[in-house]
């Protein structure tokens, strides 16, 4: 049985503890597809708590948010809580395919549990490397943080968006439902793809060696769509 509980939501998490046998929460520091919303520290933190008191595993999916793209290696970082267990993909072999899962040693393995079929792939496991080694030598984590930081900064002067949220590059502009063409301007009009998230988020994930030059570059880009707009549907 699976429990859904409200994002950020500390008292429904522990009503769930106090009611149910729970085993394991898995939550994403920053949900991707789901509107790139942030946990709070406190959230992740009561996560861990929880966890300890009722013996329960915690999980964090870092999928998406991990590896570097909030300007921490896991974006659960940000909470100074380590998780029991880490699931990893995308980002870890830079368009190769790859995922795994990073295990607490206080989980202790047992015979006969199921391995992997196609683990252990030497050249998926090479580029793996690879993309660390970038990552250290390029200091790609801090470029993350430092562009990511200017995107966002600029982005909330911008007029006509509803709220700019995320960490590093991981950044979602919520727009108007009147706004939607945005996303399919940049595309046609700038050649610039983004993502999107929920009907009205567009989902910014530049690559982590962006640099400030290709930041400004989408920056004009989207003042020049939401200047387009006749009057102005939001006030700052």
């Amino acid at each position: 049985n699976v429990i859904f509980l409200p994002f950020n939501d500390e008292e429904a998490l522990e009503s769930a503890f106090k009611a149910n046998d729970i085993s394991s929460v898995i939550v994403e520091g920053i949900q991707g597809v789901g509107g790139i919303n942030v946990a709070s520290v406190s959230f992740l933190k009561k996560i861990r708590s929880l966890c300890d008191e009722y013996n329960a595993v915690f999980i964090a999916d870092a999928v998406q948010c991990g590896y570097g793209r909030s300007g921490k290696f896991y974006s659960h970082d940000y909470a100074g809580v380590d998780a029991d267990i880490y699931s990893m993909a995308k980002g870890m072999g830079n368009g190769f395919p790859i995922g795994a899962i990073s295990i607490s040693p206080k989980i202790k393995p047992k015979h006969f549990m199921l391995g992997t079929t196609f683990g252990g792939n030497h050249l998926a496991c090479t580029a793996a490397l690879a993309v660390l080694e970038v990552i250290e030598k390029d200091d790609l984590m801090c470029n993350a943080k430092t562009i990511g930081d200017y995107l966002i900064t600029e982005l909330k002067k911008l007029p006509n968006i509803i709220e700019v949220r995320g960490k590093g590059l991981m950044i979602g502009i919520e727009l108007p439902g009147e706004l939607n063409m945005i996303k399919k301007n940049l595309l046609l009009k700038h050649k610039i793809f983004t993502g999107e998230a929920k009907p009205n988020v567009i989902r910014l994930l530049p690559a982590l060696n962006i640099t400030k030059a290709e930041a400004d570059i989408f920056l004009t880009a989207i003042k020049i769509e939401l200047s387009n707009v006749e009057a102005p549907l939001l006030h700052k």
